[in-house]
């Protein structure tokens, strides 16, 4: 009797175990549904692809995980639409202290280009039609460029200098109306006035302070003004190149000058003007000449802002102020004696 008992009661211990043994084999796990950070599993991958590859995979999954630090800074780089596009082969950003030149025309200190290096520059808009017309082509091929605008220009269209901004171009100045700073008639005041108007009236177009870059106009460096320039941490820009474009009589002839100056030079900093109509019309067949040329585009930023001088803010404040309409009812002023 006894062991009929126990012989039943082993049976029923092993009908539990073998029980319990099937369900923790057989059935789902409770944490199996949890969603998991990784790639997909090995399963859905190419009956090709071997495990090493599945493990690194989920391996740069992991260690390319954004830092909490990184991750509050937002990326700004946008992506080109054009895959065969000129684009920015590199950004050197430039520390103004003391007024350093640029552009062999003039300042032979800074070598900074390689072979096949160029830099765009654009001086005199903002201007209505040819300014846009060269953002577009300097977009199209997702490139940068170093514009250089007129304080006047700059106050008549201040939304077309925002748009130069906001595509990420480099605003520096070119003095308030052009004027030759190193004529015999121009003091130093004189000089003076020009260049502190011109940034006062970019940084009041902008709405923020523009990059401590200057052209002098006509490439016209007089010793005092760039004397001055230096004390202001102001870095000046002659060129390497001239496209002479204010001359051209059409687009082509635009292209061949810069093109055959270049592929003589190698490399070197372009002046050309966005104020100028065949400009506007050459730069989408002379950004692709560049690039099939092997050219690479630097762009160059400053390290800091110009300091506006706040004399010169608050004049041009004032100037820019319409005039004040009179009290008088429009009745009083404006009659109808004849319809």
């Amino acid at each position: 009797m006894r062991n009929a008992l126990g012989l039943m009661l082993a049976s029923v211990v092993a009908a539990i175990v073998i029980a319990g043994v099937w369900f923790w084999t057989s059935s789902p796990r409770g944490d199996s549904t949890a969603p998991r950070t990784v790639n997909a599993a090995p399963a859905a991958l190419p009956a090709a692809t071997p495990a090493k590859s599945v493990a690194s995979r989920d391996e740069v999954e992991t260690t390319g995980t954004i830092p909490d630090k990184a991750a509050a800074t937002p990326q700004t780089k946008s992506v080109c639409a054009n895959a065969d596009a000129l684009g920015v082969a590199r950004v050197v950003e430039i520390d103004t202290t003391g007024g350093p030149g640029f552009g062999f025309e003039h300042f032979k200190q800074f070598d900074f280009l390689t072979d096949k290096e160029v830099v765009l520059t654009f001086d005199d808009g903002p201007w209505p039609n040819n300014t846009p017309a060269v953002l577009k082509a300097l977009a199209d091929e997702c490139t940068k460029a170093v514009f250089f605008p007129i304080g006047k220009h700059a106050t008549y269209h201040p939304g077309i200098l925002k748009q130069v901004a906001a595509a990420g171009h480099t605003v520096g100045a070119h003095t308030w109306s052009h004027a030759n700073l190193n004529s015999k008639r121009m003091t130093e005041q004189l000089a003076k006035d020009e260049i502190e108007k011109g940034y006062s009236a970019v940084k009041l177009a902008l709405g923020a302070a523009p990059s401590p870059f200057f052209r002098f106009p006509e490439l016209q460096h007089g010793p005092a003004a760039m004397a001055y320039l230096g004390t202001r941490n102001i870095a000046m820009f002659s060129c390497d190149l001239d496209s002479f474009d204010f001359r051209a009589k059409n687009a082509e002839q635009i292209i061949n000058t810069v093109m055959t100056k270049l592929d003589k030079q190698g490399k070197g900093i372009i002046l050309m003007h966005d104020f100028q109509k065949h400009t506007a019309e050459a730069m989408p067949a002379l950004l692709r000449r560049l690039k099939a040329g092997g050219y690479k585009v630097v762009q160059m930023k400053a390290r800091t802002t110009v300091q506006t001088l706040p004399a010169y803010d608050e004049a041009m404040v004032k100037d820019m102020k319409l005039p004040v309409a009179g009290a008088r009812p429009v009745g009083s002023v404006v009659q109808t004696v004849a319809q």
